[in-house]
């Protein structure tokens, strides 16, 4: 079973939420938070494979509880619940150590899918998504800038690998397309992730949107 933790200040939302991930078999609500205060402390009891977070909520916000999450010894894969897909709390929630993001507006059937991509550790997030994300950074240019920095030591295999996160790849994927096998590909990831200072493979992806790596006729 993968336990769902559903964070919104609207209880009708978390009451459609659970009732749609409640039809899965393999996925088991067993909390439900109306604050960032709430999701914490449900974290930390229930032990959750992934939260899904709602970003503006009164009191203590979801930027302030993934942050809060993230940091937990062996935390659970945040996904951030937006209104719309271009929202600014997004790029800063995926900063923050989200995995990913959701439209509230979803089809049940692809949430509950994306919710078991989240649970094996996949990102949540297309590349037309990413690419419109940073594109409406405020500080689009700084930030390409920055992220152009934070890559020049990887070598041109991480480079690629890292390009290829960029475009949602599994590792398995990633694999294939370079020629590699799985176990190596994890391996640059890790290493990758450690020399970039990045807390996911969420992050790294939107790293490399931001530093070019990731050609517009992919999104």
């Amino acid at each position: 079973m993968i336990p769902v933790v559903v964070v919104d200040d609207e209880p009708m939302v978390c009451a459609h939420l659970r009732a749609i991930l409640g039809s899965a078999d393999d996925i088991e609500v067993v909390a439900q938070a109306h604050d960032g205060a709430e999701a914490v402390e449900a974290v930390v009891r229930h032990q959750p494979r992934v939260v899904l977070m709602d970003l503006r909520m009164p009191g203590v916000d979801g930027l302030t509880a993934i942050e809060r999450i993230v940091v937990l010894p062996r935390p659970p894969a945040v996904v951030a619940l937006t209104t719309f897909d271009a929202d600014s709390y997004v790029i800063r929630a995926l900063r923050a150590g989200a995995s990913g993001f959701l439209v509230k507006s979803t089809p049940p059937e692809d949430l509950i899918s994306l919710v078991r991509v989240a649970a094996d550790g996949h990102t949540v997030l297309s590349p037309a998504a990413a690419r419109r994300l940073v594109a409406a950074s405020a500080d689009e240019q700084q930030r390409g800038e920055g992220a152009r920095l934070r890559i020049r030591d990887l070598t041109d295999r991480e480079v690629e690998v890292l390009g290829c996160l960029g475009s949602g790849m599994t590792n398995a994927e990633i694999a294939g397309r370079l020629h590699l096998s799985e176990a190596t590909v994890k391996s640059y990831v890790s290493r990758m992730l450690v020399k970039l200072d990045c807390a996911n493979r969420t992050q790294a992806g939107l790293l490399a949107h931001e530093a070019g790596l990731v050609p517009r006729e992919r999104a």
